[in-house]
């Protein structure tokens, strides 16, 4: 089996952050309560619940503070659903904030958040483990580079709601939320049978695409960067504007349908499609 290699993403999130801020500070009173692709959340919800996330990982990190509050956890479903009620509750209470005080608070904390998950030994044990991946342990590198894709990608739903999608749709920060979702594939594709030696393609279109390679060996899947020989059995190609949106469950799989291309085996190619590279 391939070993794959670690995805870098600490140099990414001060420029991530400061096009945050930047794209935050410039929207009108209106573009705050646009509607997004989050059910019933709206821009500022989003840039609400942003902050959250940084103000928990400093609760976390620097303050080694866990809530005392223990949730009857016995499932995958039960901690998806937990997640939900935690995130709802704050956008909700957070509602009576005006879109100003948000915006200071996510300067102020997201450059305190890159500070400690610069300090993080990038080897060692996350002390949550990127579940959506199917895996009860990570190391922090692929910890941080789920805390990546999370701020990516809620930022693009923010630009999509103010038509500015393109300032981070760029090869620089793409390709690694990309990188880091297709680590999901093995685990999507954990109950799918298929012969030894069935080589499947998964390729993203356009600027900070790529092509990901899954592998049956041994009864079993495996990604791969570099496949065994060139000619894959099967074939998935999708669209670079809406691939973030079909991982994040930001786009239905029907409507995704138009921007995806399947040859060979469609049953198999289309279960990519089923791919989520987020708590959901």
């Amino acid at each position: 089996m391939q070993q794959l290699p670690t995805i870098a993403t600490l140099e990414l999130f001060p420029i991530l952050h400061e096009k945050l801020i930047t794209l935050l500070r410039s929207l009108s009173a209106e573009d705050w309560h646009r509607p997004t692709v989050c059910k019933d959340w709206s821009v500022k919800d989003i840039a609400s619940h942003l902050l959250d996330g940084n103000l928990r990982r400093i609760t976390l990190y620097r303050d080694q503070y866990q809530s005392p509050e223990k949730p009857d956890i016995r499932s995958y479903r039960d901690l998806v659903d937990y997640l939900n009620q935690l995130n709802n509750s704050w956008v909700r209470a957070t509602r009576r904030f005006s879109p100003r005080i948000i915006t200071d608070l996510l300067e102020q904390t997201g450059e305190e958040v890159n500070e400690l998950f610069n300090a993080l030994p990038p080897n060692e044990p996350a002390i949550f483990s990127v579940a959506w991946a199917g895996q009860d342990t990570s190391p922090n590198w692929f910890h941080i580079a789920r805390e990546y894709t999370e701020n990516w990608h809620h930022q693009q739903q923010i630009r999509l709601a103010v038509d500015q999608p393109d300032g981070i749709m760029t090869a620089e920060l793409y390709y690694p939320l990309l990188d880091t979702f297709m680590r999901a594939l093995p685990h999507t594709y954990r109950e799918i049978p298929a012969e030894d030696g069935t080589l499947l393609q998964v390729s993203v279109t356009g600027e900070g695409g790529g092509n990901w390679y899954l592998y049956r060996q041994q009864q079993a899947w495996q990604l791969l960067y570099n496949p065994p020989f060139q000619h894959p059995s099967d074939q998935v190609t999708i669209d670079g504007k809406i691939a973030w949106r079909l991982f994040t469950k930001g786009i239905s799989r029907e409507a995704a349908l138009p921007y995806v291309s399947i040859d060979g085996n469609r049953p198999l190619g289309e279960h990519v499609l089923s791919m989520l590279s987020v708590m959901a």
